[in-house]
Formats: structure tokens, C-alpha cells, sequence
């Protein structure tokens, strides 16, 4: 196993103590559940840091186990081969970009509801409205007008935050397959080595699944698009560095 570099060290114990002081609430006046977690944009919670705040929040001490795991894991590799300030590049981008990504399916979401109950003649105005005033019995009564699913996919998308780095440890995971196509993998529920070509594609495969058809394999109140999202932004980066050959003499090197 790679010898842990300063970045992921630095990276991790950020983590930590941000899980720890919103655990313990150590800042009383600071309330870090409400201001750092990505909120939907119209969402009057929502702040623009958020877009970077929420990849140092976590849900609970598994949550934030797993990823810090990954990060060490896969991140020390990439650090040691990239120097420092190009892996905070790639690490905070992949973050923003899955961030981007489970923003705008939110935005899908809630359009698609706003749309069904224009056609059943209720207005977007009178909606938001409605959303604003955080009335309850108001809410529910929309429900009778939409289908259940579409109803369930537009509240959640307005008033469920995300939190957690996993977009970015995706972004991680993609750069480390490409970059390490022939590293075996043995992980979770996978009983045997696999190359980290065919298995970091095969569980964004099945995070993108999950979030198609609402089935989750690997639990529930998880942002699969928010993976996907990390997953595609490290694809991509790490496609472009290739074609435009990025990491000579640039401004990225220790």
C-alpha cells in the first residue's frame, strides 16, 4: 500500500476535524450542518461555497471511514506522481464538478414536477411559493395533483442537502484506473482481484444504475448522479492532460 502523502494527510485531518466539531458541536454559534451542505439553488439554504464546502461535511463516521480510506488509497498514488498543487487541482475539481452534476439533475427533477403541475393548472409561482413558506400540510397537498414518484424526485431535490467527498474520490477512482489500468482491486462485496480498468467502471456503472431506476446497491441517502459526476470530471480531466500533455513545465509542479 502507497505511503500516505502530505496532500491526502492534510486532506484527511481537514476531514476529520470538520466531522468532529459538527459532531460534538464545538462552534455553537457556527452551525456547519445548515451552511455547508449543497443545498438545490433555488433553495433559499443555498450559498455559492457550498459547491466546495460540502466535500469536507459527512453524514456520519462510517460515511466519512470509507472516503478518507479511498482518498488515501488511490490518492497517495496519483499525489506522488503529480506533485501536490496539480492533485488539489484535480481532487477540489472533480469535487465542484460532481457538485455540478447531482445540481443539475436536482434542476431535472424539479422541473419536471413544476411541469406536471402547470398541466394540472398549478402555477410555478403559487409552487415556490408554497416551498418557501415550509408549510407542510401546503406541501402535501400538491401531492394530489402529480404522480407520487414525481412529487418524491422534486422534494427531494429542493430540500435534501448532499454532503461528502465521494464526488471527488470518484474523480480520484477514474484518474487512478487510467493511470493504473492493471492494478488489482479487491474491495467490498467483490470476493476477488479484479483490474481497476474493468472495476472502478463496473461501480460508477452501478451508481449510475441506482440513480436511473431508484435502486440502490449500495444503500440509501446517497447522490449517485453526484458520483457519476466525479467519476465523468476525472475521465475527462485526465483525458485532456493526456491529449494536451498538462503536466510538463507547468505552473502545477512542486
Amino acid at each position: 500500500m502507497e505511503r500516505i502523502t502530505q496532500t491526502v494527510k492534510h486532506l484527511i485531518i481537514i476531514n476529520a476535524i470538520f466531522f468532529f466539531v459538527v459532531q460534538y458541536n464545538l462552534i455553537p454559534s457556527l452551525n456547519l450542518n445548515e451552511i455547508t451542505p449543497i443545498y438545490f439553488f433555488e433553495n433559499p439554504e443555498f450559498r455559492w461555497w457550498q459547491f466546495i464546502s460540502h466535500m469536507f461535511m459527512h453524514g456520519d463516521l462510517k460515511h466519512l471511514f470509507f472516503n478518507m480510506y479511498a482518498l488515501w488509497a488511490f490518492g497517495s498514488p496519483l499525489e506522488h506522481i503529480w506533485g501536490r498543487n496539480k492533485f488539489l487541482f484535480f481532487y477540489l475539481s472533480c469535487g465542484i464538478g460532481a457538485a455540478l452534476i447531482h445540481s443539475g439533475v436536482n434542476y431535472y427533477y424539479f422541473q419536471q414536477g413544476l411541469q406536471a403541475l402547470a398541466e394540472a393548472n398549478v402555477s410555478s409561482e403559487m409552487v415556490k411559493e408554497v416551498l418557501l413558506e415550509r408549510n407542510l400540510h401546503r406541501i402535501y397537498q400538491l401531492r394530489e395533483f402529480i404522480p407520487s414518484s414525481t412529487f418524491d424526485d422534486m422534494m427531494s431535490a429542493y430540500f435534501t442537502p448532499a454532503v461528502g467527498a465521494s464526488g471527488a474520490i470518484y474523480g480520484i477512482l477514474a484518474a487512478f484506473a487510467m493511470m493504473f489500468p492493471d492494478a488489482k482491486l479487491m474491495l467490498f462485496f467483490i470476493p476477488y482481484p479484479i483490474k481497476a480498468k474493468y472495476f472502478i467502471p463496473i461501480i460508477v456503472g452501478l451508481d449510475l444504475f441506482s440513480g436511473v431506476t431508484g435502486f440502490s446497491v449500495f444503500g440509501g441517502n446517497i447522490a449517485h448522479f453526484a458520483h457519476v459526476g466525479g467519476a465523468l470530471m476525472g475521465f475527462f480531466m485526465m483525458w485532456y492532460w493526456r491529449k494536451k500533455s498538462f503536466d510538463q513545465n507547468r505552473w502545477d509542479r512542486r
